[in-house]
């Protein structure tokens, strides 16, 4: 068997997609659920802001739910396919190309919903970086309004390798998505990230890809004190990757996949 091609899964967004659309109207469901328990009434006039919104698939979701809808990501083919889907569909939204640590929304407008899941955020690999991301949420948020932020908490504890598998099917083209995880280097917050793409599609032919990165890691105490160092943004709710609007779990390390939901005041 040949080895994969080295190649950037966010360069094949139509394989992305696949994977993790299957929890799109579920994320959504659960954005809205949170608006409506926490954010300041907007009206008929509700828009949202996704930070590195990749295929767009949330984009279009909020697009055709009446949303005010906007993102930006740092790959350009991410959001030529977002827009191909949107314009395919006639659904309206704003994107843009940016970065999450430097992001200036165009005419300066400001949004009720801000969101950022499946760990996004740990693609900021420093502090200041973070920090600065919190700060220009901060800024794009009305007041009253909420950022939900969903990260994968990490046990400094574990010698393990993670593993998560995936396999899904979309018009004939059935893609397996194999991601490891190796052990932090506490000193650096630095975790190793693989992730291997085999993709069969209509006529059979088999495509395998691989893409290594890495991202910083996270306890709960260490996200506590970054987002407690932005004054104007106060935790009011926290779940976890389940979606589950009515169950609240502890801002502790518990549990791994962590959502929280913090208000602008």
């Amino acid at each position: 068997m040949p080895a994969p091609a080295h190649v950037d899964w966010y360069d094949t967004p139509l394989y992305y997609d696949i994977i993790f659309d299957e929890d799109t109207v579920d994320e959504a469901n659960f954005l809205e659920v949170m608006f409506e328990r926490h954010g300041t009434t907007a009206g008929k006039n509700r828009s949202a802001l996704e930070l590195a919104c990749g295929s767009g698939r949330l984009i279009r979701e909020f697009a055709a739910r009446g949303w005010n809808a906007a993102g930006f990501d740092a790959n350009p083919r991410m959001l030529t396919f977002a827009s191909d889907r949107l314009s395919h569909e006639k659904l309206v939204a704003r994107l843009w190309e940016d970065r999450m640590e430097s992001f200036s929304v165009p005419g300066g407008k400001r949004f009720d919903l801000v969101h950022c899941l499946v760990s996004t955020f740990k693609y900021l690999l420093t502090e200041t970086d973070a920090r600065a991301s919190l700060e220009r949420v901060a800024s794009a948020l009305n007041p009253g309004g909420i950022f939900v932020l969903g990260l994968h908490l990490t046990d400094y504890r574990s010698s393990k390798i993670s593993h998560e598998r995936w396999v899904v099917t979309r018009d004939g083209i059935e893609v397996v998505c194999n991601t490891r995880t190796w052990p932090v280097d506490p000193g650096t917050r630095s975790e190793a990230m693989r992730t291997r793409l085999r993709v069969t599609g209509p006529d059979g032919r088999v495509l395998r890809q691989e893409t290594r990165w890495s991202v910083r890691s996270y306890s709960a105490a260490q996200l506590r004190r970054l987002i407690g160092a932005i004054t104007s943004l106060k935790l009011v709710a926290c779940h976890d990757f389940r979606h589950d609007p009515d169950e609240q779990r502890k801002f502790d390390d518990s549990y791994a996949d962590l959502v929280l939901v913090l208000k602008k005041s």
